[in-house]
């Protein structure tokens, strides 16, 4: 279940052999091997404590390796937004979205342009000055990706970002995040343990085996194809839900062999 295409392309990170064991003696992950490709969508779909978030974190620097190396092709931007939105209760939309410019030394005068224009994106105008107990669980999460592409990133890393929302909220914001990565060309890495979010918004779907963690399968899905309600109810969402279910099936049960 290989991925077609990026054939002559350098990835833009390659993941070769990675390994990562804790100071408790926990191996997390075991010969990882991944490539992350220019413009593409990459969901990495595992059970529980297969690694994705440790992955992801070795990817964005916030963890070191125990084995095996990383490359980047030159040094692109990254955003990353975690699990939960994490913004400070004690400041409103706009300095919330505005603290990664703030760090960088921009001043307030500076970043009202690129603040809004962030919240555009996710379709926050008007919201500047409310505080994050005046917003719902999805206009939190909102402002948590504004926050991560405040500094426009080449690459957007997302760790089960939808998980606690309700199931409405939850596909309206994966509509809403293929709109932006048409419009912003964003590379996403997208963090997941379902079946049906991965096949619908990704173009290509990495499976991982827990104890420890390594991709055991990759599976593409066709970057043309709309995305949309037909898309949910048509044979071809239906055929690679059904091929990533049966591959994510089958590394769990080899989890428990190992």
């Amino acid at each position: 279940m290989r991925a077609e295409g990026g054939a002559g392309v350098t990835p833009l990170v390659t993941l070769r052999g990675v390994e990562k064991a804790f100071k408790s003696g926990t191996v997390a992950l075991q010969n990882v091997d991944l490539d992350i490709r220019d413009g593409e969508f990459l969901s990495l779909l595992g059970p529980s404590g297969c690694g994705k978030s440790t992955v992801l974190r070795i990817v964005a620097g916030l963890t070191t390796i125990s084995g095996g190396h990383v490359q980047w092709r030159g040094q692109p931007s990254l955003g990353f937004v975690f699990q939960e939105p994490t913004l400070a209760p004690w400041s409103d939309v706009f300095d919330n979205v505005w603290l990664p410019l703030r760090l960088n030394g921009v001043s307030r005068r500076d970043a009202r342009a690129p603040v809004e224009e962030a919240l555009a994106n996710v379709g926050l105008t008007g919201f500047e000055r409310a505080y994050p107990r005046e917003l719902s669980g999805g206009m939190k999460m909102r402002v948590s990706i504004a926050r991560a592409l405040v500094l426009k990133p080449a690459v957007l890393l997302m760790d089960e970002p939808f998980a606690a929302l309700d199931e409405i909220t939850r596909a309206k914001l994966n509509d809403d995040l293929l709109s932006l990565r048409a419009n912003l060309r964003t590379t996403i890495v997208f963090v997941t343990h379902s079946v049906y979010e991965s096949v619908y918004l990704s173009t290509r779907i990495c499976v991982m085996a827990p104890r420890p963690g390594r991709v055991v399968a990759e599976i593409a899905v066709d970057p043309s194809v709309v995305r949309d309600e037909e898309y949910r109810l048509g044979p071809y969402y239906a055929d690679r839900a059904r091929e990533a279910s049966t591959a994510l099936h089958a590394a769990m049960g080899a989890s428990k062999c190992a």
